[in-house]
């Protein structure tokens, strides 16, 4: 698909609902879900073993601001519709319900795990792009 193409298609989905919006890009739709905040840092975390839901919501928490149950609960629907997390459901008092990587799922979460891991490495030279920038900027701005 060339270029235009694209553009063409973009510019279709923003004009149509959801529903017809992933029949038409469902590529761009996976990597929302695979890349958005929440996903990323369950993705990486279920790489390492599978946790109960409250486990999961203190793991991913403890790094930052924490993750509502709300959206904890959707990111984990949306990985489990997308077929990148399992949910398994024990029939058991209290409810036990555990959440693992499928294979798909252990593959999306590798290539995520290689760009967070790019950006830990990476980030000295990305703050020294954003003092040069700002300082261009700055002195951009004086000039006018």
């Amino acid at each position: 698909m060339t270029v235009s193409e694209q553009v063409a298609r973009v510019a279709q989905v923003s004009q149509v609902g959801p529903s017809e919006a992933e029949s038409m890009c469902p590529h761009r739709l996976v990597l929302e879900h695979v890349t958005s905040r929440w996903g990323v840092l369950v993705l990486i975390e279920l790489l390492d073993r599978s946790y109960r839901f409250s486990e999961l919501r203190r793991a991913i928490g403890g790094v930052g601001r924490p993750v509502s149950e709300k959206m904890l609960t959707q990111t984990l629907q949306t990985l489990e519709r997308d077929g990148l997390v399992h949910r398994d459901a024990k029939p058991v008092i209290p409810p036990r319900v555990d959440y693992s990587l499928t294979e798909l799922g252990r593959e999306a979460a590798g290539q995520v795990r290689a760009l967070a891991l790019w950006t830990h490495t990476r980030m000295p030279d990305v703050e020294q792009a954003r003092r040069t920038y700002d300082e261009a900027r700055e002195l951009r701005s004086r000039a006018s």
